[in-house]
């Protein structure tokens, strides 16, 4: 392949994730396994690169797009070298397949065939294991259905080609598996839908440097490989993402302790949990806190490199790491040897990344941002309300939007590293750079911004405030909580829907209420009940419980809300939709959720109370307050509730129906701690079907 030149090759490299390294042919000898080839069936040819990364084979295809060369598919391959590597068309006359030959033994080669098509990029050779594949062309979308909304994935024209089944989908890794929720936990899906690993899990993190970590049913925290095994025998309080092959995790000790230490990426405990508290690992040294006043730069290997008797010692960046002099003291930074190199002057001080660190010499508090150089000197005035890195050496400088009140948020400029404003003070959030390019929002449109600050061109803006995200040949329009995507000219190829088909007559329509840049609220209206009066002021009903109410529009509010709702059931007549809210409030530690459940009979627009399930004169309060005190004293899930704040039910206690079961909740802080969100028990109908008024109009609602 003598016409691999220098130019191919830097190519090929610049693509290889860090510590990656290409490999080599076993013939033609000394030269490596790079090879372009039409794969697409366009006439231009990609780029197939094969590396090796931490002792396992990869091969990834490179696709020249409209911004450059990009990786556009991937696989995990097999053996230790490449025996051959070439392509022909195999699988169809019209499109190459990819033919490599891996190494296997010293005898022995196992060939695969793959197949590159919009749903992934797979090894087609009969009775022979499927690699793993990396999808290039799927995007998690959701749909209301009459179950609630329900997340699946859609290919580079639009079209759902994995059912929405899930109750949440996060994007493809470059592994070729995707994140979901189902049934109450989180499982791992591959590029045809099936899952790859059961929704068991309570949580599961995206995948770094092959490991995911994940919490089991009891809470404890385990390593998890890209074949789906638990490597760890341990269970960990907590565990952080593998970083230079290593994740951070601690445990509670016998004497109430937490303790850190190091797990390696086969999930062995390799720096034993001996440490008060401990960072990251970065370019293989992590800062570790020994004790009170004693801080240690550890290396890969656990030995200590450099110990530091100071108050505290940050995380370390370009060779320096911020410090504490004293005691609830202003900070600085020291070199990896201890010396002060920047002296105690900050109130906060962030890792430097780039030769430049983010400041703030503001006391009890307050906000007054900055950036300096690794000498200390002032890049960036410390005067700004807020400062954000969004990488290219770029900066997003944000002035408070009222002085008087600076935690209301910021309107933000862009900045280099050089602390020249690039830009007015116009956007209203800002992301960080990717290949050249931000998302950027002035409040009233969003769009994407070059590396001079300004909108870029060629590239489409959209109504409303969120953000845009590059995939492949599409953006992700994410705007107003709503997902959409759209193709690189504006036009929008897929959509969630606006309308919830029940029977005919019956529909849900969405409609949204945006008065103002804070305060949004998609909210439902019923279509099709005979009565047009009783269908009005059912709607009208569903508005104001959906908190649609006078707004300004020029206002500057103190809190941010969103508002939403789903269809969670609907049987026979019964219509039974769930509006939830959130508010905000500027520079609380946390909003407020709101849950409020509707249930309406689609045939004569009845809306019904607690009380009309059951019999008249039935003191279905006591009944229903004794079953869910039983349920507090006898259960363990219900561990979290308050002492004595139970004092039973009230005779209009939220709830909703589900088939076979009445379930009745309380808002946070009621009875139990606010993580433990709406406290809901389940009381089976069959248990309180005494009191029950089979006869009235609700129970036959949904029941025959």
């Amino acid at each position: 392949m003598d016409w691999i030149n220098d130019q191919i090759i830097r190519l090929a490299q610049s693509s290889l994730p860090q510590g990656a390294e290409l490999v080599m042919m076993d013939h033609p000898s000394n030269e490596y396994a790079i090879y372009p080839q039409d794969l697409s069936g366009d006439g231009v040819p990609e780029l197939t690169v094969v590396y090796r990364w931490e002792d396992e084979l990869y091969v990834h295809i490179l696709q020249y797009r409209h911004i450059g060369w990009m990786i556009a598919a991937a696989a995990k391959g097999e053996g230790y070298s490449v025996a051959e590597l070439t392509a022909a068309p195999v699988t169809t006359r019209m499109v190459n397949n990819l033919i490599i030959n891996w190494r296997t033994g010293e005898e022995q080669t196992k060939r695969a065939v793959y197949e590159w098509s919009p749903f992934g990029f797979r090894n087609v050779v009969p009775d022979d294991q499927e690699l793993e594949t990396r999808a290039i062309s799927l995007y998690p979308g959701s749909e209301k259905t009459t179950s609630g909304t329900r997340w699946g994935y859609i290919n580079g024209i639009g079209t759902m080609v994995i059912p929405a089944r899930f109750d949440y989908a996060e994007d493809f890794q470059t592994n070729g598996l995707a994140i979901v929720r189902a049934d109450n936990g989180s499982g791992l899906i591959n590029t045809t839908g099936a899952y790859f690993v059961r929704p068991k899990y309570s949580y599961i993190a995206p995948f770094s440097e092959g490991r995911a970590v994940v919490i089991d049913e009891k809470g404890h925290y385990r390593l998890m490989n890209d074949s789906g095994d638990i490597l760890t025998s341990k269970d960990y309080s907590y565990m952080a993402d593998i970083h230079d092959g290593r994740a951070m995790v601690n445990n509670q000790q016998a004497d109430g302790k937490t303790m850190y230490g190091y797990v390696d990426r086969s999930g062995k405990e390799v720096i034993p949990l001996r440490y008060e508290d401990a960072s990251d690992f970065a370019n293989r040294k992590a800062i570790v806190k020994i004790k009170d006043n004693h801080y240690a730069l550890i290396r890969h290997d656990g030995s200590t490199e450099a110990e530091y008797h100071f108050p505290f010692v940050g995380v370390l960046g370009d060779g320096l790491l911020p410090f504490q002099q004293e005691a609830n003291g202003k900070y600085g930074y020291i070199n990896e040897k201890g010396n002060v190199r920047i002296q105690p002057a900050y109130s906060t001080a962030f890792p430097f990344q780039n030769g430049r660190a983010i400041v703030n010499n503001a006391a009890d508090f307050g906000s007054e941002y900055g950036l300096i150089d690794t000498r200390g000197n002032v890049v960036i005035q410390t005067i700004y309300n807020d400062i954000q890195a969004l990488g290219q050496q770029r900066y997003a400088v944000g002035k408070a939007i009222d002085q008087a009140q600076p935690f209301l948020g910021s309107i933000y400029a862009i900045f280099d590293a050089d602390g020249k404003r690039l830009t007015e003070f116009i956007y209203t959030n800002v992301m960080e750079y990717k290949r050249g390019l931000a998302s950027a929002s002035n409040g009233k449109t969003t769009f994407f911004i070059n590396t001079s600050g300004n909108p870029a061109p060629g590239y489409p803006q959209f109504e409303g405030s969120g953000t845009l995200k590059l995939e492949d040949d599409l953006i992700q329009v994410n705007i107003d909580q709503r997902i959409k995507y759209a193709s690189r000219n504006g036009r929008i190829v897929w959509e969630p829907n606006t309308v919830i088909p029940l029977r005919l007559p019956y529909y849900v329509r969405e409609h949204k209420y945006k008065p103002n840049k804070d305060y949004v609220v998609y909210y439902p209206a019923v279509e099709g009940i005979p009565d047009h009066a009783a269908q009005e002021r059912v709607n009208e009903t569903l508005k104001v419980l959906s908190q649609v109410k006078p707004i300004s529009g020029d206002e500057q509010l103190g809190y941010t809300y969103s508002g939403d709702f789903d269809v969670t059931f609907f049987k026979k007549n019964l219509l039974e939709i769930e509006m939830t809210g959130y508010n905000y409030p500027a520079g609380a530690a946390h909003g407020m959720p709101t849950q409020v459940y509707s249930h309406i009979n689609v045939s004569n627009g009845a809306m019904y109370a607690l009380k009309d399930l059951f019999k008249p004169g039935s003191n279905y309060v006591k009944v229903l307050s004794d079953n869910v005190g039983e349920q507090i004293k006898t259960d363990p899930q219900y561990d979290y509730v308050f002492p004595d704040t139970y004092k039973g039910i009230k005779p209009d206690q939220p709830f909703f129906v589900t088939q076979d079961a009445l379930h009745l909740y309380f808002q946070p802080y009621d009875i139990g701690p606010y993580a433990a969100g709406f406290p809901t028990f389940k009381i089976p109908f069959e248990e309180i079907k005494s009191i029950i008024d089979e006869r009235g109009d609700f129970w036959r609602a949904f029941h025959p």
